[in-house]
């Protein structure tokens, strides 16, 4: 552990990633606790240009852009997280089982999961979010999370496959352990550092699909997000009048937060995959 805990601190990938995700991390979070601005306070006119009492101006209804980016980075992280909690959870799930099963019960849930995954998930989420009568922030991440979990499933299906026919799942079976605990304590130890980079990809995944359901006016209710200031601002085209401060900014974080998650998980796909670490 402690090897490996080294090697990924040694990763420049993944230090970068994680400096530059903490950042974004503590201005979502952290940043909200430190102001008394409501993110929809009345701070000014309209489309009011960067200056000393709005650092970043104002959007399309005076309200300050420079406090809905916090309070926006905070809802987009806490969709992107608990899309990849629900995610990785359904996927590893349905994946170990099937793996670990066989039969018919792989080739039911393995069917099940091929079909999922012809269906273009983005069809699957505007329906849903159409649906439901209250898109909160966690109900939001937890609609991405339930589309998004079919090739996490297949990995770890394969993995699982491979797994259970190793020396110590026999012993553990002999020993009489159930097949919950052959799974949970022989089988998914084995594959903690991929399940831990298929989070980072769900959790990406899960802000830039809030951000393309927000942009279609499907965002979550009621609150702020990096999506939803890019749908204020195409709607009132902040593009078209110039205003860039409405929408840069929220576009900026987005490909921030996102680009980090991709460089912790190709950090730690160096250190886990031998084949890639350089010598």
């Amino acid at each position: 552990m402690g090897e490996v805990l080294v090697l990924v601190l040694r990763s420049r990938r993944f230090m970068i990633g994680a400096v530059l995700f903490l950042a974004v991390l503590c201005f979502g979070v952290i940043g909200p606790q430190l102001t008394d601005r409501n993110p929809f306070q009345m701070a000014g006119g309209l489309f009011n240009p960067p200056s000393e009492k709005n650092i970043l101006g104002t959007d399309n209804l005076g309200r300050d852009v420079f406090t809905q980016l916090m309070y926006g980075t905070g809802t987009s992280l806490l969709i992107g997280f608990v899309a990849g909690v629900v995610a990785t959870g359904i996927g590893v799930t349905i994946g170990a089982v099937a793996g670990f099963k066989g039969g018919f019960v792989d080739e039911l849930l393995m069917g099940i999961t091929n079909v999922l995954i012809t269906i273009p998930a983005i069809v699957v989420l505007i329906l849903l979010s159409i649906a439901i009568k209250s898109r909160s922030a966690t109900v939001m991440g937890v609609i991405i999370g339930i589309t998004s979990w079919p090739w996490t499933a297949r990995a770890v299906r394969a993995q699982t496959s491979s797994l259970k026919t190793r020396e110590h799942v026999d012993l553990a079976r002999i020993s009489g352990y159930t097949t919950i605990e052959l799974i949970v304590k022989e089988i998914l130890p084995y594959m903690f550092s991929y399940i831990f980079m298929a989070f980072i990809l769900q959790f990406s995944a899960g802000i830039t699909n809030e951000a393309t359901l927000s942009m279609l006016g499907l965002g979550p209710y009621q609150t702020v997000s990096l999506g939803v200031m890019l749908h204020w601002a195409l709607l009132w085209e902040a593009v078209r009048t110039g205003a860039w401060w409405a929408f840069l900014p929220p576009v900026l974080f987005l490909a921030v937060a996102s680009f980090s998650l991709m460089l912790i998980n190709a950090g730690l796909d160096e250190v886990f995959n031998p084949r890639l670490r350089k010598s």
